[in-house]
């Protein structure tokens, strides 16, 4: 099964106004995320893993508490965040969040201002690259964690319902060094709260 570039669902100047710039998102999908689904097919090809899923393939090259994880997890992993990452936002002002969202947020973390605070301090703290995530546990409470580089939280058995990816590539065109005003734009204007709760 070969991995396949998928299409930006907006065009690149889409999210310009709202604080992602085109030229961020020609550099951070078209080369960027092309490397990874480049690199990934050729380490694939001609192995155990080339007839598998994506999900079996990110799992089953995860190597727990490994310093480095190995090319066809990084690569594949990345793939994966990335192809789930572009879903997760959206155009348009004023995304409204659905009512379910809303409420499993302000159960889980007593409102949806603690979770965006705890959102953006998972991000914000992580060192070097890697990703923040909204998850669902195995046992269906929702949590804020944090991976580094392209771990994501497959390799824990949860579900992903929202991830912001804390590269310095996702962000740096537009925010220099700034990473934390980077996470509170993606919160207060890029999200498609929409998506969040449709994995809820």
């Amino acid at each position: 099964m070969a991995f396949t570039l998928p299409d930006l669902p907006y065009p690149h100047d889409a999210l310009e106004s709202l604080g992602m710039s085109k030229e961020t998102l020609e550099y951070h999908h078209d080369l960027h995320h092309k490397a990874y689904v480049d690199n990934g097919n050729k380490l694939v090809a001609g192995t155990e893993w080339e007839s598998k899923s994506i999900e079996e393939i990110i799992v089953g090259n995860y190597q727990p508490g490994a310093v480095a994880q190995n090319g066809i997890f990084n690569n594949v992993s990345q793939h994966w965040n990335h192809t789930q990452f572009w879903q997760w936002m959206a155009p348009g002002e004023n995304k409204k969040m659905p009512g379910e969202l809303e409420k499993a947020l302000k159960e889980s973390f007593g409102s949806v201002e603690k979770f965006k605070e705890e959102f953006s301090a998972a991000g914000a703290a992580q060192f070097g690259s890697g990703w923040c995530w909204l998850v669902k546990d195995k046992d269906g409470s929702l949590k804020v964690t944090k991976t580094e580089n392209g771990v994501n939280p497959l390799c824990f058995g949860q579900t992903a319902l929202l991830g912001c990816d804390v590269w310095e590539h996702s962000y740096y065109i537009d925010y220099r060094n700034r990473r934390p005003a980077y996470l509170q734009n993606f919160l207060d204007k890029l999200v498609n709260w929409e998506a969040v709760a449709a994995r809820l």
